[in-house]
């Protein structure tokens, strides 16, 4: 892997809208986002003036444009800024965790109402009605309800983002989180891909869960979500 293709990390959003996820590309040349109803995730090709007009442009007054960068965000006045943080993108390959009392099941379409009250109570970052189209979610049920949840986002380049890491907290401790991740990230390398993700840089717990398993901090990102004045 060339310097040039892990650099692409460091812009994940920009770069998985324009290569292997062009096709979801919303915008121009200054400004790109998915689609609102698979994530709110945006990006620009710089920080000047021109395109966050153009990123502006893109968004209406209730929307939110999430954006991860190398460098905090100087924000215009025309935007406010509703979230300010930052996250650790880690690399590598988890390492395999089996299960012995339950089984990891592909989900699909008909799973979405569960995954978005699975998301919605363990709050793991955006999780919207169209998500799970963005790459393969892996999940464990318990008594016919999802428990317990992991899946693919971006895609810049040859990387592929896991992404949704859930576990119903009546059900942690099981090493849910660890086989799933495992199990997603065997699909993405079968591919010839390389597996990635990120995480709040306060969330020690899940840091430390993620390199037991083998994975390593690349670098740190800043994490900001943007509406428009007014």
């Amino acid at each position: 892997m060339s310097d040039s293709d892990v650099a692409l990390l460091d812009r994940p959003i920009w770069s998985a809208l324009t290569t292997s996820q062009k096709h979801l590309a919303e915008g121009g040349p200054k400004a790109l986002r998915y689609p609102m109803d698979m994530t709110p995730f945006a990006d620009m090709v710089d920080m000047s003036a021109a395109s966050f007009a153009a990123l502006g442009d893109l968004m209406s007054p209730s929307q939110v444009a999430a954006l991860f960068t190398p460098e905090p965000v100087d924000v215009p006045a025309a935007f406010k800024v509703v979230l300010a943080d930052t996250g650790e993108q880690m690399i590598g390959s988890p390492a395999d965790s089996p299960l012995r009392d339950a089984e990891i099941v592909t989900l699909g379409a008909a799973d979405v109402p569960a995954m978005m009250a699975l998301t919605e109570l363990t709050k793991p970052g955006p999780f919207a009605a169209r998500t799970h189209q963005l790459g393969t979610f892996l999940g464990i049920r318990a008594g016919g309800e999802l428990v317990a949840m992991t899946g693919e986002r971006m895609k810049p380049g040859k990387f592929v983002e896991m992404t949704a890491v859930c576990v119903h907290p009546d059900y942690r401790g099981r090493g849910y989180a660890q086989a799933l991740l495992a199990a997603v990230a065997r699909r993405i390398e079968a591919r010839g891909e390389i597996p990635f993700l990120h995480v709040f840089s306060n969330n020690t717990s899940a840091i430390a869960l993620y390199q037991r398993q083998g994975m390593r901090i690349r670098r740190r990102l800043h994490v900001t979500a943007l509406m428009k004045q007014g």
